[in-house]
């Protein structure tokens, strides 16, 4: 069987990896343009693409597939390239370009994606993140047949993985990932053979998995403990959850609740010390932040970094 596969990070990278290790043929890989990154902003190869340079295969980066869009010509040249490489079925992952269906009806078998979540719970965007901050108590990976609607489509295949209290993002991630690997080559070995059914979704459960913001991760000390642990999970690694400590932004890798106090305003630090951490009140409860990071700074466990930044007095904001 050859696929023709569209993705753009590592998570899709995870499961390129694996239909190339299964022996599926892949003459032809779509992949988001270079991006500017880092602290340079020079060009970057998706992980995808830096993987199709490695093993040789036909990259493709068009900024838009959609015939009537802004960009019809570079369209038009997707369009006749898939038409004219020869393929049974394209594989989408976390590729990050909407997929007309021009483009969902050229392959045989029609497009089938990966997608992070227990459809129809997060669809969209970040099901990760939004699964993580909700405090979701399990999660997992849903293989479906694409159509034009956003992550709609008919399911062939879905696995549940529960999640850890001291799951974050960047941990679920890697779990789903090499799930969502081994899960697709399972679909297309079975769709090689023949027709697989294919469920439709359930019209009960549908919630929407909105694109992360930089501003979302700015962390309010008025809500409870309980919620702030779940962004600061949620939001590690990006865009990695901040409060700002006597006007100094302070970056919040990893936290959790502690005991309640009867002090009450919220962002008061009740201790900084090394036994005890960095104790916050909350608007409900008190969150202990355990690793933190200052402008400029690596980031360091609470004992650490309060050698070079004291916080006996003042509060987050």
């Amino acid at each position: 069987m050859k696929i023709i596969f569209a993705g753009t990070p590592e998570f899709a990278a995870v499961a390129l990896t694996a239909l190339h290790d299964a022996g599926f043929e892949i003459p032809q890989v779509l992949t988001q343009p270079d991006r500017p990154a880092g602290r340079g902003m020079q060009l970057h190869a998706s992980a995808v693409k830096q993987f199709a340079i490695a093993h040789r295969t036909p990259v493709a980066q068009p900024v838009s597939l959609r015939l009537d869009g802004k960009y019809p010509d570079v369209a038009k040249e997707v369009h006749e390239l898939l038409h004219a490489t020869p393929h049974d079925v394209m594989v989408v992952a976390a590729y990050g370009l909407i997929l007309p269906q021009s483009i969902l009806s050229i392959p045989k078998h029609g497009c089938i994606n990966i997608h992070a979540s227990l459809l129809p719970r997060w669809r969209g965007a970040a099901p990760i993140h939004r699964a993580v901050e909700a405090g979701d108590a399990e999660t997992g990976v849903t293989i479906m047949l694409m159509e034009e609607g956003l992550d709609t489509g008919p399911m062939l295949l879905m696995e549940r993985l529960s999640i850890a209290a001291e799951d974050t993002t960047g941990s679920l991630h890697d779990k789903l990932a090499h799930l969502g690997g081994a899960m697709i080559v399972d679909v297309l070995r079975k769709l090689a053979l023949g027709a697989m059914p294919a469920a439709p979704q359930p019209q009960t459960g549908i919630t929407y998995a909105a694109k992360i913001t930089k501003e979302e991760a700015a962390l309010d000390f008025t809500q409870s403990a309980d919620c702030l642990a779940r962004k600061i999970r949620a939001f590690n690694p990006f865009p990695c959850a901040f409060a700002r400590f006597n006007e100094v932004p302070i970056k919040i890798w990893r936290a959790e609740v502690a005991p309640p106090s009867p002090v009450a305003i919220p962002g008061q630090v009740l201790a900084a010390d090394e036994q005890a951490g960095v104790l916050v009140v909350c608007g409900t409860g008190v969150l202990r932040l355990l690793e933190l990071q200052k402008p400029g700074g690596k980031r360091l466990p609470a004992s650490e970094f309060l050698k070079g930044f004291p916080m006996e007095s003042g509060r987050f904001e």
